[in-house]
């Protein structure tokens, strides 16, 4: 269960990223309650995980899916640039993620 939670709350990371850069400069107002609302959901299932899984290995996934999401979403939703070299370092934090699920 606290694998899941840990997931949950890297997906509550990339909208929270999303959020962010949607409130430009906490600017607009329900951007920026977005941004609020799903940082205290993504801490709060993270806080909830650390229950039960090492601090390292599950810092290390959360931040990780939050970050390979974030970028993945960048490029699809937001106009980041598309290319070989960053679609293989996403790739690279996504293989650290499932190796640290796996070996841990």
């Amino acid at each position: 269960m606290a694998w899941i939670l840990l997931v949950l709350a890297g997906v509550f990371e990339i909208a929270m990223a999303l959020s962010l850069k949607l409130s430009n400069g906490f600017t607009h107002l329900w951007w920026t309650l977005s941004f609020l609302g799903t940082a205290v959901l993504s801490f709060g299932l993270l806080s909830y995980a650390l229950k039960s899984l090492e601090v390292g290995t599950a810092y290390a996934v959360w931040t990780g899916v939050g970050a390979a999401g974030t970028a993945i979403l960048g490029m699809i939703a937001m106009g980041d640039e598309v290319s070989l070299p960053r679609i293989a370092c996403i790739a690279l934090i996504l293989a650290g993620v499932i190796g640290l699920r796996t070996l841990a």
